[in-house]
């Protein structure tokens, strides 16, 4: 469920306040093979089928990049921020990948906040993605994502 803020203010003392779960997202063999294309890492873990099979994960596996990346799909599941002229990805302070996502396996995110500033103009928050695999202890990818936020 969506958390909503009114203006970026809102978001000021939110530091350890837990967000999500997203919807679950199924990882599909036609996603990791079109960010292969599209970064040119065509390694056979993540785009052999035939190969992958006798590979150290039984399948193929999505990039760790291409799952970081979904942090950003899962980001407006996560958190809405009402009465704002732009928001923008500032960048990551941390990124981990504990865990590789085999293809057909479901993943989804949840979030804490880790810091939220004043900053000149707006708000930065430092929002701690966890992105977790259906049935697995492990999480896939662990990111802080820095946002600034403009009224």
């Amino acid at each position: 469920m969506v958390k909503q803020y009114e203006t970026p203010a809102a978001l000021l003392g939110q530091e350890g306040v837990k967000l999500g779960p997203t919807d679950w997202v199924e990882m599909k063999q036609d996603r990791v093979n079109m960010f292969a294309d599209a970064t040119d890492d065509h390694q056979w873990i993540h785009v052999d089928e035939a190969k992958a099979k006798d590979g150290p994960f039984g399948g193929t596996i999505a990039h760790g990049y291409l799952t970081l990346s979904l942090a950003n799909k899962f980001l407006p599941q996560l958190i809405e921020v009402k009465q704002m002229s732009m928001g923008v990805n500032y960048g990551v302070g941390m990124a981990r990948f504990p865990n590789a996502v085999k293809v057909g396996a479901r993943i989804r995110a949840t979030g804490e906040f880790i810091s939220v500033e004043e900053m000149k103009g707006g708000i930065q928050s430092t929002l701690r993605i966890t992105i977790e695999i259906d049935g697995e202890e492990r999480p896939a990818c662990v990111v802080d994502t820095i946002s600034r936020y403009y009224p």
